[in-house]
């Protein structure tokens, strides 16, 4: 096969279709952009799952003297020897790998540091908060088991997962990654058209050319060949699109705005963006190629 043949037939090609390339190549990275931006926030969202899995506590809140009357295991302000069969029971229950009793006292200190300039702050007294056990557990998963455990032990007021906080957020970010996936899809069937109809008008403009070529006895895979790589070429320019604009997103926008104003979130780094570029500079390829493939067997027949 004459390569230089080949590459004048894939330039002639772009250049004839210009315009019909320049849509292929927008659409392409248009589909491409939104699959990366869902595997990203795939990724973003398992880092957020283990930063904070990994932080979450269940607290055990003890009962204060306003819970007495207001809770099932309240009837007095909890006293010494329930707090101290409470922490034994949650030191021999499974799953928990550390105990860390909060006084009211601590409790004030931390409601003090988050809501003091507020009205809520100013008006607080270390009596209206509840002491309370903090228990890290080895799987977060087996929250109901500290539940079922002290959940209905005198002096008990309340048990709370903190998972469950973030639970809407996870949420939240699952909705926008799957809402990215499907708009990817959408996008990538439109390229694909795009894509077929590009390479039918290439072949039908160059069917005289495919003509001759097939009566010296070229083969099938040589005449289709610069008809392939033309399309491959718009696709691999689709991808290093997306490609450069999810890399712009991530430096600029992301790292440059969003990250400092956001400590509290764990960002992913540019770990993954290792096996992502690849994959869409190769789906870019492999979806134009089945594409023109596809389209030449029903209209390059000479």
């Amino acid at each position: 096969m004459r390569i230089q043949y080949v590459l004048q037939e894939i330039g002639h090609g772009l250049r004839r279709n210009l315009t019909m390339v320049i849509a292929v190549v927008v659409s392409t990275a248009v589909a491409l952009t939104m699959l990366g931006a869902g595997l990203l926030m795939w990724q973003q969202t398992k880092a957020m799952e283990g930063y904070w899995y990994g932080k979450v506590q269940v607290a055990v809140y003890m009962c204060n003297q306003n819970d007495v009357g207001n809770a099932p295991n309240c009837s007095s302000q909890v006293t010494g020897a329930e707090s101290a069969a409470i922490k034994a029971k949650l030191q021999s229950t499974p799953y928990v790998q550390q105990v860390i009793l909060e006084s009211q006292n601590e409790a004030y200190q931390h409601y003090e540091q988050e809501y003091g300039k507020t009205a809520l702050g100013q008006n607080a007294t270390p009596s209206f908060l509840e002491s309370d056990f903090r228990v890290k557990l080895s799987d977060p998963s087996k929250y109901q088991i500290v539940e079922g455990a002290v959940g209905g032990m005198p002096g008990v007021a309340s048990v709370v997962d903190e998972q469950q906080l973030l639970q809407p957020l996870f949420t939240f970010i699952h909705i926008a990654e799957y809402t990215a996936v499907g708009v990817a899809s959408v996008m990538l069937v439109l390229a694909f058209l795009l894509i077929f109809n590009t390479v039918r008008l290439s072949a039908f403009s160059r069917r005289r050319e495919t003509g001759i070529m097939r009566l010296v006895g070229a083969s099938n895979f040589y005449i289709q060949m610069p008809f392939l790589l033309e399309g491959a070429v718009a696709g691999l320019f689709g991808g290093v699109l997306a490609s450069g604009v999810l890399i712009g997103i991530k430096a600029f926008f992301i790292d440059g705005i969003v990250a400092p104003h956001l400590t509290s979130i764990q960002f992913i780094g540019w770990g993954p963006f290792v096996f992502i570029v690849p994959v869409l500079l190769g789906a870019g390829v492999l979806m134009a190629v089945i594409a023109s493939a596809f389209t030449l067997r029903k209209y390059l027949r000479v």
